[in-house]
């Protein structure tokens, strides 16, 4: 009898400023293993590709030897990424210039990759499988270290003409407001953020607590707290304000640190907008659903599609990734 040869099945990366996350997914998407490793972003940039390159290749190996099949890889990096060419252009959070990761990747392994800006990954991912699924258009909008969103429109994330759409974290929304890292002065990131909300608590007490614990301590009456966590919430609503008169998107989907605050940041962020809307039009705000996943679920997404691109065909059991046809959602 001929054996039949194993599905096939991903490996998804997902590089992160400080933590790395890796994946096993099969040809639905569905998460088959999963591990994290720290980005010893400290040791520079060059190591930084050293380790997520043996991470790949570790993980490939482990695969093979569990009688998994890995047919291909996919990787989402932060910072500007030429999706086309496979390569992590500039990382302001890492450092490196112009690495050509899928080349890389390939060269070490012997499997395909499809290299993926993470916030459009991300993006790709709520639309696929968690709160942006069944819209058309929408924005995703990861409020972390910084905030950037991907602009969704039927499934696909739009790059721009220099690779940089989303970036809406360097909106400069309050005038000679604090100098950012981009060298401008007042851009929304530095108020709004998830870092910029920590270390506004910390120049104002002298104490520091991450965003969430500001939230908390918000919630609880504290005076600092409450005025930093207001003034994120208020620059915000005018960041997305501006998002949404621009590009007109029927939902907002948020992730991130401050997303995990709940009702906290959404129930008066949504007021917010309602009162401030051009011509009466808010559209809906709702919480991502894929958590810290998406990044990693959207690099696996990438590299189903590179394999269906390469076969010419789809899987029975997955679906075309990308397609709208109804999946699963992933709690």
């Amino acid at each position: 009898m001929t054996e039949q040869p194993r599905p096939a099945h991903v490996l998804a990366v997902d590089v992160g400023g400080t933590g790395i996350k890796l994946a096993v997914t099969d040809r639905a998407a569905r998460t088959v293993s999963a591990s994290r490793l720290p980005t010893g972003r400290e040791a520079g940039p060059e190591a930084v590709v050293r380790t997520v390159l043996d991470a790949v290749a570790g993980h490939h190996r482990d695969a093979m030897r569990t009688g998994l099949r890995i047919a291909a890889v996919g990787l989402a990096l932060p910072g500007i990424v030429d999706e086309h060419t496979g390569t992590a252009v500039r990382s302001t959070s890492i450092g490196w210039r112009n690495v050509p990761f899928r080349d890389l990747v390939t060269e070490r392994t012997g499997l395909p990759c499809a290299v993926a800006h993470d916030v459009r990954a991300g993006g790709l991912a709520e639309a696929e499988l968690g709160a942006g699924r069944g819209h058309r258009r929408f924005l995703f909008v990861p409020l972390g270290t910084g905030i950037a969103a991907a602009v969704m429109t039927d499934g696909h994330a739009e790059a721009g003409a220099h690779l940089a759409a989303g970036e809406i974290g360097h909106l400069r929304v309050r005038t000679g407001g604090r100098r950012c890292g981009c060298g401008g002065r007042g851009c929304a990131e530095t108020y709004a953020s998830a870092a910029a909300v920590a270390d506004r608590y910390a120049l104002a007490t002298g104490r520091r607590a991450d965003a969430a614990e500001v939230a908390r301590r918000a919630a609880a009456g504290e005076k600092a707290a409450r005025l930093v966590w207001d003034e994120a919430v208020d620059v915000l609503a005018d960041t997305l304000l501006c998002a949404t008169t621009l590009l007109d998107p029927e939902l907002l989907v948020l992730g991130g640190g401050l997303a995990r605050s709940g009702p906290q940041l959404f129930d008066p962020l949504r007021a917010a907008l309602r009162d401030r809307a051009l011509l009466g039009r808010a559209p809906r705000v709702e919480p991502a659903q894929l958590g810290d996943r998406a990044g990693c679920l959207g690099a696996a997404l990438h590299a189903l599609r590179l394999l269906a691109d390469d076969s010419g065909h789809h899987s029975a059991d997955a679906g075309p990734p990308g397609s709208r046809a109804p999946r699963e959602r992933v709690a």
